[in-house]
């Protein structure tokens, strides 16, 4: 696996100016979310700093790595590819950057549409790339104030301001975050019932 120093390079080279530093301050707050909620703090580095290396592959190419990847490629992916920059960068986390960790190219992978059953990585990188401090739309704050106090509660919000700004823009929903949502609610709300 490369170092850190030569995956940020990679980035550097890669990603433009303002994506290169979000994926830095994803890292960040994967970082201190990871210690605050006792996940694996280098996973949480790692996957971070490299959950949008896959941003600027062009559109085709991506289909083409999605579909080599064996990823699901749905008409949510065809109407919009850019979806698929998370299954892309994993792709290019293993391949390219010898990032071997399941977990780490999950979190990668599903740091677009999140999925139903998130381990605490998935969680972290998810939210992680929705808060992080260069982030400035309206809510964020509110988002960020109770991710810190609550990790779930957090996701939920996340979800929420996802569907609600996917259906504004008239796009389709992907199965994979209303599975998640549905999930997460499920579980906090009716399963600790049980």
């Amino acid at each position: 696996m490369w170092s850190e120093k030569k995956i940020i390079e990679y980035l550097k080279r890669n990603l433009k100016d303002k994506r290169f530093k979000h994926s830095l301050s994803v890292r960040d707050t994967a970082v201190k979310l990871a210690e605050i909620y006792g996940a694996n703090v280098e996973k949480a580095k790692i996957a971070g700093l490299v959950h949008d290396c896959g941003k600027y592959v062009k559109n085709d190419e991506m289909l083409n790595i999605a579909e080599k990847y064996g990823y699901n490629i749905n008409e949510v992916c065809l109407g919009n590819s850019n979806i698929l920059h998370g299954v892309v960068g994993a792709y290019i986390a293993k391949n390219t950057m010898g990032i071997e960790d399941n977990e780490v190219l999950d979190a990668v992978v599903y740091h677009t549409t999140a999925r139903r059953n998130m381990t605490l990585l998935d969680k972290i990188i998810y939210i992680a790339d929705y808060i992080e401090p260069l982030r400035s739309f309206p809510g964020v704050e509110r988002v960020r104030k109770v991710t810190y106090e609550n990790l779930n509660e957090g996701l939920i919000m996340c979800f929420d301001n996802t569907i609600k700004y996917v259906v504004d823009k008239g796009e389709l929903l992907h199965n994979d975050t209303i599975e998640a949502r549905n999930y997460m609610l499920y579980s906090l709300k009716w399963r600790k019932d049980e």
